[in-house]
């Protein structure tokens, strides 16, 4: 069964179809199913909530089973963000490093044992009958000092993992392995066996 990935985002597009084609799932983009996404506002107050949302739109446009992921990065010491803001904390239009730079800065004072930090993926899969499949998968680590590793998407130069390195500094193998995304695609992977094995 095909599944269209819902995101213009080429960095992860990359990486959901790295992770989710050795399970078994036979991802694919708009591009390769020929067709355009329409940039979905994510007005959801949740990841889980804003992951429907573009898998609905994505199912809604094509008419095939898709998946989407809402991703973000929570600070406990910023009460939690910028959690669902995470793409949009520096403004529209601002790159990685922007939000890099801006979230560092909110975090000068902060000292080591208050910069823990979560990663949180959700996942949500609508199938050709309209079920939907929703997944979560978290990863905990802290926000380093400053941006460390040649990997460069999102916040992964700067959110390190048990106190070792940082995603960005990472192989992809070892990222798959540990990350929030890794383990909520795993846990769809499951959850898609248990549906075809009852369908």
């Amino acid at each position: 069964m095909k599944f269209i990935i819902a995101t213009n985002n080429p960095k992860k597009l990359k990486e959901l179809e790295r992770i989710l084609n050795p399970l078994g799932i036979d991802a694919v983009s708009a591009k390769d199913a020929g067709v355009k996404l329409d940039e979905v506002k994510e007005t959801g107050k949740t990841f889980a909530e804003n992951a429907f949302i573009k898998a609905q739109a994505a199912f809604d446009k094509t008419g095939m089973p898709a998946i989407a992921d809402d991703s973000g990065l929570s600070v406990d010491a910023l009460g939690g963000r910028p959690g669902v803001y995470s793409a949009r904390y520096a403004g529209e239009g601002a790159t990685d490093e922007d939000r890099i730079a801006k979230l560092l800065s909110e975090m000068k004072n902060v000292s080591d044992k208050r910069r823990t930090a979560h990663f949180t993926s959700s996942v949500c899969c609508i199938l050709p009958d309209g079920k939907k499949l929703a997944v979560e998968g978290v990863c905990n680590g802290k926000i380093g000092y400053e941006p460390v590793g040649e990997d460069n998407f999102g916040y992964d130069p700067i959110f390190v993992y048990n106190n070792d390195k940082t995603f960005a500094q990472m192989t992809a193998e070892e990222k798959d392995n540990v990350s929030h995304r890794g383990k909520s695609l795993k846990m769809l992977q499951k959850e898609l066996k248990k549906y075809l094995e009852e369908n």
